[in-house]
């Protein structure tokens, strides 16, 4: 992909996080490929549990938007849409301040089904989660905003 087309894309994907929990969540997409899409999340008391902590809801949400992001790159959305079947996650790592990432890869990217491995890490490349996504692909609502 080159790089005006991952700019592109990357806007667009963006674009759509605007009111969103996305955007709540400050995520934000910053590389894109073939079979990949990674995302920022800044650690911050906004995404903290009681104790100080990330929560593990908000890396959670972290996962399954990159993953359901990227799904959406895979489709001709004027005909189809992805929408999120199963969400596991395991957490490694725990964090307080700083910056997690997100890189969902594609493990299978069938005609009706996606399935998506995520591996989180903090700004230090240590792994603070781990996630497999799976997204079904279904024929596109009449309501759907896009």
């Amino acid at each position: 992909m080159a790089d005006q087309d991952k700019a592109t894309v990357l806007a667009e994907i963006n674009r759509w996080s605007a009111n969103t929990l996305m955007g709540t969540l400050n995520i934000e997409y910053t590389d894109v490929g073939e079979d990949f899409l990674e995302a920022r999340m800044p650690v911050t008391p906004a995404v903290h549990q009681p104790m100080g902590i990330l929560h593990g809801g908000a890396t959670a949400a972290l996962a399954e938007s990159v993953g359901s992001a990227a799904s959406t790159l895979r489709l001709d959305l004027s005909k189809e849409v992805p929408v999120g079947v199963e969400l596991s996650i395991t957490h490694l790592r725990k964090m307080r301040q700083g910056e997690v990432v997100a890189r969902a890869t594609l493990v299978h990217g069938g005609r009706s089904m996606h399935v998506w491995e995520i591996n989180i890490h903090d700004q230090d490349h240590r792994k603070v989660a781990w996630s497999r996504l799976l997204m079904k692909v279904i024929p596109k609502p009449e309501d759907a905003p896009y």
